[in-house]
């Protein structure tokens, strides 16, 4: 009981709250002297009961003005992103367990059609960066950000692929293409 933590007789506190003049600041003061929760103080709720409430969301960090191309090359990362949490369950179903440390941008373009639509959000993993392993990656280029599949050709050079066929392969040297991270879920807006 909140009483009980601060101290005072269960009648005072009674009027407090009776006239709505509950001392909130001196409130938060002892809790943090103390080392009590506020929450477990005004809600009895400890501190393990809202980890687990907050465990069923998963962050993400969304670059909204970023798109990768599927088509003609779009342009990079910078800091400007926001916090979007999305429903855990959903997300471990779509990009599965493991992943923590997502960023999501929006697709460009048609060339990746009828995997990916333009204007869909990607979500995108930055550890996963080895092109031998099959999937969609991000590709960052001289001529902007693509999302492509990509293939290493036996004579080194790289192949970006798109989906839709009426688009050709791209083939670019080595030391003109950095991956950025595989694409390991989608949907199809916010």
């Amino acid at each position: 009981d909140v009483a009980t933590a601060l101290n005072i007789p269960q009648a005072t506190f009674a009027t407090l709250k009776k006239r709505n003049s509950i001392p909130y600041e001196e409130i938060l003061e002892f809790c943090a002297l103390k080392k009590i929760s506020v929450n477990w103080l005004f809600f009895d709720q400890a501190v393990d009961m809202l980890k687990a409430e907050t465990d069923k969301f998963f962050q993400v960090r969304y670059f909204a003005d970023i798109r990768a191309s599927a088509g003609g090359g779009a342009y990079g990362f910078d800091e400007n992103f926001e916090t979007i949490t999305l429903d855990e369950k959903i997300m471990h179903n779509m990009v599965g367990l493991g992943n923590t440390e997502l960023e999501a941008i929006h697709v460009d373009g048609e060339s990746m059609e009828p995997t990916l639509q333009d204007g869909s959000i990607v979500f995108l993993d930055r550890t996963q960066t080895n092109i031998n392993k099959d999937g969609i990656f991000i590709a960052s280029t001289t001529a902007g950000l693509f999302i492509k599949r990509i293939r290493q050709r036996a004579d080194g050079m790289v192949e970006l692929i798109s989906d839709n066929k009426a688009y050709s392969p791209e083939v670019l040297a080595p030391d003109e293409v950095s991956i950025v991270g595989k694409v390991v879920g989608n949907i199809e807006s916010l």
